[in-house]
């Protein structure tokens, strides 16, 4: 490698392999290169086979790769701000050579080139900024020495997990493992969160107030069954859609696991919920909210419904306690072996049980279903020991006395209670009667028509009768009535007549008299109008001169104060000019310096003796002719006698 400047001509056993342009470094900008064969380089460090370095700026503004230096490429520089850092795997060593396995935290602000060999994990990194509600899990990797809440020195082993909590800046040493950014979880008095102790396994429910979990803490999730999942996700109503199929689904909202499974129970409702770990069971009664526990669990209500009754149609978490009503389709056959379907309605409601028996509520899980067998095992016994002709007869009667009995006394009951959970049937209500069989129908129909016929003809009559009646009343009324308005119209015709003549009167006098106050009016009014034209206009021209002689007196004094102004303009301006031709003279004559101005003055009498001297005169007298010459000093000069100071 020749580097020397000017014309280089090879020897006779010499061969141009190539010539190398020098790689022109920047501050940002550094050029890494690689050794192929051990060489000292131009700084006189011993490079080895296959080692790596960067050329910055710091070393050379231009570098010109040598023989054995292979060029790998430009590095470009890593700038952190004071928001940044980055972790440097396998950094150079203060002896230069890499530390393989080892870590390097930098924090910005700082420029540097990556060395070779060296790489930045997980690139540049922000720096951690917590707020009051923020903090970071953090887990030791090797140990460190570490400060705790109290400020007290502690060593960290690896494996250690410990939490830290804003507001503050942090930057992860190369021994600290960030696992998770934590934040607090705001939590308004109904909400709530399930936690898990990862160290003891314990599951314990954190409601009713902002809460960040610890360094052995974690969300923990609550799985339900998936009919219960589906009650709580469809968000429906259980007042408003309690007559909807439970496989409408409706909206599905999606559920957060590691949220408290809450539930709202209506009014005039009741929700059970029982505890596995402490197995006890609860009831709440609407309208509360229900926050379940980790080992808490909904008591599911399967109910019946349609018509007839199907079990197992719908579910339900809470419990309605009425007052409420259900119907139900029956078929039942009386003794003379007619069949009838019965469309019925009970109407039910709970009664309220102390605290201490409230689950009693729940003891029967299907209770309409149970209630509807019942009551339609009753009323066919009932009916099955009379004839069709009685039941059609007295069949409200008959349905009453079944489902609610008599008491001691003979007296019906007026409602029928269930023991087991303390449901109350209090009333009863037949719908319909269909026959099942179509010849009793037909039979039934022919009947109730012939009924309504007689019926009907038997209205008709008597409604003719009173429609003729009320006719003739409304005739004489009608006649009455015409004699009384004759009368009144008479009466009312002499009125308008004196109310005419009464108003032709009153109108020629009004024309008459308003006709002279108009012209009187009008005539003050002309007067009242002249004068006032005639103040007006002395007004208007005692204005008009001080207006005038106002606008006169103003420009006479502008005229004044103008040319005042601009006479203290111009002196003001001369006074500046003089002031510059001052300055520009002291600067001129400072500038030349009184050394200078005398050479000026005495330059050409000393130019004319040089010249003179020059010539080897010592004295002459040049004239022009025109002007006289004193010829008695002029002797003095000839002769090299100078003049007394007087005489000059």
């Amino acid at each position: 490698m020749v580097k020397k400047v000017g014309a280089y001509l090879p020897g006779v056993f010499e061969e141009v392999v190539d010539i190398v342009d020098a790689v022109i470094l920047t501050e940002k900008k550094a050029l890494h290169l690689r050794a192929t064969k051990t060489f000292r380089d131009s700084q006189g460090i011993v490079r080895k086979t296959g080692e790596e370095w960067l050329v910055t700026m710091a070393d050379t503004e231009a570098h010109i790769p040598d023989v054995y230096e292979e060029m790998l490429g430009i590095t470009d520089i890593t700038t952190l701000n004071s928001c940044q850092y980055c972790v440097v795997c396998d950094p150079i060593g203060v002896d230069g050579k890499p530390q393989l396995g080892q870590k390097k935290v930098i924090k910005g602000e700082i420029s540097f080139f990556l060395q070779p060999g060296e790489w930045l994990k997980d690139g540049i990194q922000d720096i951690y900024v917590l707020s009051e509600e923020d903090g970071l899990l953090l887990r030791a990797v090797r140990p460190i020495e570490d400060k705790n809440e109290d400020d007290e020195d502690i060593l960290r082993k690896p494996g250690d997990r410990w939490l830290i909590r804003g507001p503050l800046e942090y930057i992860p040493p190369a021994e600290v493992e960030v696992m998770e950014q934590r934040h607090s979880i705001p939590l308004a008095e109904n909400e709530g969160l399930y936690v898990r102790d990862i160290k003891t396994g314990k599951i314990r429910a954190v409601i009713g107030h902002s809460y960040m979990l610890s360094q052995d803490e974690e969300l923990w999730e609550k799985h339900l069954p998936g009919h219960v999942e589906d009650l709580l996700t469809t968000g429906r109503d259980p007042l408003l859609d309690r007559s909807k199929d439970s496989s409408d689904k409706g909206v599905v909202l999606p559920r957060d696991k590691t949220r408290a499974v809450s539930y709202r129970v209506p009014h005039n409702a009741a929700v059970q919920v029982y505890d596995y770990k402490e197995r006890k069971s609860r009831v709440v009664f609407g309208p509360e909210l229900v926050l379940l526990g980790p080992d808490e669990q909904f008591t599911v209500l399967s109910l019946s419904g349609g018509r007839p009754k199907r079990p197992h149609t719908r579910r339900s978490l809470c419990l309605l306690l009425g007052p409420d009503f259900c119907t139900d389709i029956i078929t039942i056959e009386t003794a003379d072996h007619a069949r009838l379907q019965l469309q019925l309605a009970y109407n039910w409601h709970f009664e309220i049980p102390s605290a201490a028996e409230a689950t009693r509520l729940f003891s029967v899980p299907d209770f309409i279903g149970d209630a509807c067998k019942t009551l339609a095992s009753r009323i066919r016994g009932a009916v099955a020991a009379v004839t069709f002709d009685d039941f059609h007869k007295n069949s409200n009667r008959l349905i009453c006395a079944a489902v609610f009995g008599f008491d001691g006394e003979g007296t019906l009951r007026h409602s029928l209670r269930f023991a087991p959970n303390g449901l109350v049937i209090s009333s009863v209500d037949i719908q319909s009667v269909e026959p099942v069989d179509q010849r009793t129908r037909d039979a039934l129909q022919r009947s109730v028509q012939l009924a309504i016929e007689i019926t009907t003809n038997s209205q008709e009559a008597a409604a003719r009768h009173e429609a003729e009646r009320l006719e003739q009343e409304a005739r004489s009324r009608l006649e009455r009535q015409k004699i009384l308005d004759q009368a009144e119209a008479e009466r009312a015709r002499k009125e308008l007549l004196e109310l005419e003549a009464l108003s032709t009167a009153v109108e020629s006098t009004g024309a008459a008299k308003a006709e002279a106050q108009s012209r009187a009016e009008a005539a003050r009014i002309e007067g009242e109008g002249a004068v006032l034209q005639a103040k007006l206009k002395a007004q208007a021209t005692a204005i008009e001169t001080e207006s005038e002689l106002l606008r006169l007196a103003q420009a006479r004094e502008q005229e004044l104060r103008f040319a005042k102004e601009q006479a203290n303009l111009d002196v003001t301006r001369a006074e500046a000019l003089a002031a510059v031709e001052v300055k520009k003279f002291e600067a001129v004559i400072k500038s030349l310096g009184p050394s200078t101005i005398r050479d000026i003055a005495v330059a050409g009498p000393e130019m004319q003796v040089k010249i003179l001297q020059g010539l080897g005169i010592q004295s002459t007298l040049i004239t022009d002719g025109s002007s006289p010459i004193n010829l008695f000093t002029a002797a003095g000069g000839l002769l090299g006698i100078l003049p007394k100071p007087s005489e000059t």
